[in-house]
């Protein structure tokens, strides 16, 4: 592929100059209707050392309002970003909607120069490439404009722009000891990126070879590049827009669509596979039982934790379950002899406006532990397949792609090493209206008890067929579901830790 680029091109300065203030005012008119769509937009800087990236960097942001865009240089990770899955430092770059995030180097990085220096092994790189994939996949199919720049250059002319900066006392810190071994072995290298490209170049995030030796053509191809895909990005949206509005008005069809949906949904409930279904919920252990086996778990939670901070193992778990479940109760005595500097506890409620800003995922990522912490979530991303499918809160086409988004997103927490374990807090709903009216008349857990749990107990038919398809879908090798019999508080409790315990000892034996 790159050997067949026409490096050769240029551009006559007086062209040049003539068409570059045209272009310049147009990227900027497009940067505000992106802003104004809420359009997120993300431009990869790629391609040989050498090549001008932070040159043309520079010059295309001239052409942007400062205030609607980052610039992120990407380098050798930190030791905080070495100590969390290699997609958490992007995930945690991307932007919110309506601004754009600009990247010197990406996630490429481990594909390309950790390929390259073997820091990423052979075996590895599948999954390498599953993940960039994914992750671009994933924000593209939310609305995000992923614009992919590889800049290329030769052997030869990079070696002299390389000679050019380590002449001159300002710029020789440029060029880098893997810069040079690089350049001396171009071929090999090239050859990396080739299957990079190959691999990577997509409908929803496809590359743009820039022929970079003349910077002058090299600058008008990427303000064209990226024009081009704003404008075909805010078209698009536009149409969405215009087919929504097109929508709202025959809601009156639309709903009856849905209700003879309900009915036929209804007619096939009997032929479903439901797991829920099969959970015994008589289970239960007496007070005495209970206190004995507890014990004897929480101190092994305890060793373990500390095993778990030395081998710089990371832990996530999942709590999901019917409202008055027993999350809280099986969390507390989950921590109780842990080390507080070593585990978080996030409790997830409805996204706030900066979380509605990115992609829903975007704040559970940020969440990830760092190697040897624990990261415990009351509730958690299945919001997506649950209320926010029940409730109305996302589309369908989004919450039914949620299944492989997550999957994917657990695989990556998997591949970097940690332990992940969902739980499911099962109760039936007798038990569920006893414990509702239980906190209703008592004063010191009122608090516990809102008009919205009453609410929600009303759609029991409706979460527990979507509570079955989760579980279906997402329930894998590397991160299982565990249906949790809570009937019981006692029962539910010491079968979360003894799951946690068997997980983790597990875990250390493959070390």
């Amino acid at each position: 592929m790159l050997e067949k680029v026409d490096l050769t091109k240029k551009i006559p300065k007086e062209e040049y100059k003539e068409r570059m203030p045209e272009l310049e005012e147009r990227l900027g008119r497009l940067q505000r209707e992106c802003k104004a769509l809420g359009i997120p937009v993300l431009i990869v800087f790629e391609g040989f050392g050498a090549a001008g990236k932070g040159l043309q960097i520079g010059r295309l942001i001239q052409s942007m309002d400062p205030r609607g865009f980052e610039v992120y240089t990407i380098k050798n990770e930190t030791e905080e970003e070495r100590m969390h899955p290699f997609m958490w430092r992007f995930w945690t770059k991307t932007p919110e909607r309506g601004r754009i995030s600009v990247f010197d180097g990406s996630w490429y990085r481990r594909v390309l120069i950790d390929r390259f220096e073997k820091r990423t092994k052979t075996k590895d790189l599948p999954a390498a490439f599953h993940s960039i994939n994914s992750f671009e996949q994933q924000l593209a199919e939310d609305g995000s404009l992923i614009i992919k720049l590889f800049l290329n250059i030769d052997r030869k002319e990079q070696k002299k722009r390389f000679d050019r900066l380590a002449k001159n006392k300002e710029t020789a810190w440029r060029v880098s000891q893997g810069d040079r071994e690089r350049n001396a072995r171009y071929d090999e290298y090239a050859k990396m990126m080739e299957e990079m490209l190959f691999k990577t170049d997509t409908d929803y995030a496809p590359w743009t070879i820039v022929e970079s030796m003349d910077r002058r053509f090299a600058t008008l191809k990427i303000y064209t590049t990226v024009i081009r895909a704003m404008a075909a990005q805010i078209g698009k949206v536009q149409g969405q827009n215009a087919e929504k509005a097109a929508e709202t008005d025959s809601a009156a069809d639309a709903g009856e669509i849905e209700k003879i949906a309900r009915e036929a949904n209804a007619r096939m409930k009997d032929l479903q596979v439901s797991i829920l279904s099969k959970a015994d919920l008589t289970l239960s252990y007496t007070r005495e039982e209970y206190k004995e086996k507890l014990d004897k778990l929480q101190k092994k939670i305890e060793k373990l934790h500390g095993e778990l901070y030395r081998r710089r193992i990371p832990v996530v778990l999942g709590f999901e379950g019917w409202d008055a479940g027993g999350k809280g109760g099986a969390i507390k005595r989950l921590t109780a002899k842990m080390d507080a500097r070593g585990y978080v506890v996030n409790p997830t409620a409805s996204p706030n406006d900066i979380e509605r800003a990115h992609h829903y995922l975007w704040r559970f990522w940020r969440a990830m532990p760092k190697d040897g912490h624990v990261a415990i979530f009351d509730r958690t991303w299945y919001g997506r397949v649950m209320v926010e499918r029940i409730e109305g809160f996302c589309t369908a086409e989004e919450w039914k792609r949620a299944y492989k988004e997550i999957n994917d997103m657990e695989k990556d927490l998997y591949d970097a090493g940690a332990v992940v374990i969902k739980f499911w807090m099962h109760i039936d709903k007798d038990e569920q209206e006893r414990r509702f009216k239980e906190r209703q008349e008592n004063p010191e857990k009122q608090w516990k008890i809102t008009d919205e749990d009453w609410r929600n107990r009303e759609k029991w038919d409706l979460y527990e067929e979507a509570v079955n398809e989760m579980l279906m879908r997402t329930s894998t090798d590397y991160a299982p579901w565990v249906v949790v019999e809570g009937n019981s508080k006692y029962y539910a409790r010491v079968k979360v830790l003894r799951t946690v315990v068997e997980a983790i000892e597990k875990r250390l034996k493959e070390e």
